[in-house]
């Protein structure tokens, strides 16, 4: 039996050029994108559990992840920076240091039972100091500039990461800058969207050699994703409340945690 299983993996790809399931993906992936979008971030974790559950190759499911993301964070990035909550000086020494190990990162595979359940558990934590912590106000007396070692050490680690897994990385960046203190919720938002995108991008350029195939239909995804970040990151950088973006961020890492951490 193991055999036969082994031998016909086509039996396990989804069939998704007859049926209604290109279309219910389009609308997870929209719905995925308009949530994570309005805190900045580009919705990859989402992506990976919609194709892990329609059983998507693994060869497909980071670069299809990277794809999708690289187009939500664009989005997210414009919108927030039309808003005015982009700084530079806070993103640049993030970025300087994740993109070449998002490069690095991109073209390693690994099994995912090594680093899945660690991260799962990280972002438990986040998330419950996130529900505890007070409202960031966006006060720019309480906002202090990270150190540059810790920039770069930080942004370093988690472009790596972002590459190694297909996730862009804002996810992590965001409420780290929030918990210590580094941006408002705001700011975090801008700064893991502009995350996202950069090393999305070096994590797909380094997956380049390692890709099989890409799904057909992901051009379509691509619109249906773009779509709801659109919709998303307009929602979240001028509408909602500062606190509410932070209970969001939070239910959304709890989300990532379950679909990450949990086989």
């Amino acid at each position: 039996m193991q055999r036969s299983k082994t031998h016909s993996g086509a039996d396990h790809q989804p069939d998704i050029k007859h049926s209604l399931a290109p279309l219910l993906i389009a609308l997870l992936f929209f719905a995925a994108a308009l949530l994570y979008a309005s805190v900045g971030n580009a919705g990859a974790t989402s992506y990976l559990a919609v194709m892990a559950f329609f059983g998507f190759p693994p060869g497909e499911m980071k670069p299809t992840a990277l794809v999708l993301n690289m187009v939500v964070a664009a989005v997210a990035a414009y919108k927030f920076y039309r808003a005015g909550y982009f700084s530079w000086r806070i993103f640049w020494p993030f970025a300087i240091a994740s993109i070449p190990f998002a490069y690095l990162g991109g073209g390693i595979l690994l099994p995912a039972s090594i680093y899945k359940p660690m991260i799962g558990l990280a972002l438990f934590y986040v998330a419950y100091r996130l529900f505890r912590m007070p409202p960031a106000n966006g006060n720019p007396g309480q906002i202090q500039i990270a150190p540059l070692w810790a920039s770069l050490a930080t942004g370093a680690g988690m472009g790596f990461l972002a590459g190694l897994t297909g996730i862009g990385g804002g996810i992590l960046l965001s409420p780290l800058m929030l918990l210590v203190g580094w941006a408002d919720a705001r700011q975090a938002a801008a700064a893991a969207a502009v995350f996202n995108l950069v090393n999305s991008f070096a994590g797909l350029a380094g997956h380049l050699a390692i890709i099989s195939s890409l799904p057909a239909a992901l051009p379509v995804w691509a619109l249906t994703a773009g779509l709801g970040g659109w919709i998303g990151a307009e929602y979240g950088s001028r509408k909602l409340a500062t606190q509410r973006l932070q209970q969001i961020l939070a239910i959304i890492l709890i989300i990532a945690a379950i679909r990450i951490g949990v086989p």
